[in-house]
């Protein structure tokens, strides 16, 4: 491992166009949650793969369900204006009110839902991964969360930009924004920043760079830990001059287009799937939380300063093809000793994964922006696999 070097990570608001459709297919899965429910439908029934794409004034989503009837077009569109909403969308190009939704949801394939459904071999309760693939989780001693500085950081500066948007203190801001930040490591731990870029859309026309740093630069600085901003730190606040025109209207937006924004800023190999309007039925998204549970429990509980742990999944199969365990070299114990205990301390088939971390219920708007990792678990569920209640079994276990 190199002790001495420069890593940069990026991170978006709820306002860029690629968030926008993350919120809105989120969104929309967390409606057939709360709906079925509502209804006294079966929540390990509920399914949702929905895709939004977002432009100029226009709205599509596409994708496959199951729910409750309650959940019409009707329904689904009022959702949609909400999110737009909450976001802050009001101007001529993109507003709440006027984009024209256009909804393409239908039935989940059959031959994907009996690869899921159905009960597996030599057992009557297994069900299937929803589809095949790779998923990674991560974590490091590097923040109190236990993610990379630099992800960490350039989400905490937006977070805190878009908090005081939304508390009408920075009325000239708008909703679509970018930051970046370049952390230098001496010894291995990250010690200041090198370069830091937000680019931040604003309400009035002719405003300048440098006003918009006057706006942002007190958040970054208290986003940022003390002593990490110097006098040789570069700052590039919308370093092309001008950012009016902002979101779907600016430029299309996509859902599963920020996946790296959403996990480790490019600290940590990540499997390729999105997670964003994916029931929990898809390992891609399931999977990868179990991946960051898991991993983050053995950084807290001292057997590691660093670990990356991999989980294979085949489309219809329940238990997991592999687990991999890498520490970097930081493992106080062996890898193939965490890896064994990693497949004893949680179940970690689709429906033992949802049944550990509860993952039937509306919880996913809220990771659609700022990262699915790092946050802090809510009192109802969200973000449960943030929690570190698997440490003394982990230590018992090696």
């Amino acid at each position: 491992m190199r002790q001495s070097y420069l890593f940069t990570s990026e991170s978006v608001s709820e306002g860029h166009p690629d968030k926008v459709c993350d919120r809105i297919s989120d969104e929309i899965v967390d409606l057939f949650f709360r709906a079925g429910a509502k209804e006294g439908m079966d929540p390990w029934a509920i399914r949702a793969a929905c895709e939004t794409l977002t432009t100029t004034n226009k709205v599509v989503i596409a994708g496959e369900t199951r729910g409750p009837s309650s959940v019409t077009n009707e329904v689904i569109e009022g959702v949609v204006r909400a999110a737009i909403k909450d976001i802050g969308y009001e101007q001529d190009g993109f507003h709440w009110q006027h984009a024209d939704v256009e909804i393409l949801l239908h039935p989940q394939s059959a031959d994907i839902a009996q690869g899921v459904d159905a009960m597996q071999p030599g057992t009557n309760k297994e069900e299937g991964a929803g589809d095949q693939g790779i998923m990674f989780g991560y974590a490091v001693n590097e923040t109190p969360d236990l993610m990379p500085a630099p992800i960490f950081y350039a989400h905490k500066i937006l977070r805190l930009i878009s908090e005081a948007r939304h508390a009408g203190i920075e009325k000239v801001l708008g909703p679509d924004s970018k930051s970046q930040v370049t952390v230098q490591y001496e010894n291995g731990r990250p010690v200041g920043v090198t370069q830091i870029v937000v680019s931040h859309q604003h309400l009035v026309e002719d405003m300048t760079s440098n006003q918009v740093r006057e706006r942002v630069e007190p958040y970054v600085r208290k986003a940022l830990p003390e002593g990490w901003i110097s006098d040789k730190t570069v700052w590039h606040v919308n370093p092309t001059g001008k950012f009016y025109i902002g979101g779907p209207d600016g430029d299309s937006g996509l859902t599963g287009r920020k996946i790296i924004v959403d996990t480790y800023g490019g600290a940590a190999p990540h499997g390729g799937g999105a997670f964003s309007g994916k029931d929990p039925t898809k390992v891609d998204r399931s999977a990868a939380y179990a991946a960051r549970y898991l991993a983050k429990n053995i950084v807290a509980a001292g057997l590691a300063d660093r670990c990356t742990l991999q989980l294979a999944y085949a489309i219809g199969v329940a238990r997991p093809l592999s687990i991999y365990i890498d520490t970097h070299g930081t493992g106080k114990v062996d890898e193939a000793v965490l890896e064994k205990a990693a497949g004893e301390v949680m179940d970690l088939t689709p429906r033992g994964i949802r049944q550990h971390l509860n993952l039937n219920r509306p919880i996913y708007a809220r990771t659609a922006a700022y990262g699915h990792f790092g946050r802090t678990p809510d009192a109802d569920g969200g973000f449960s696999w943030e929690k570190t209640d698997l440490v003394e079994t982990f230590r018992k276990a090696v």
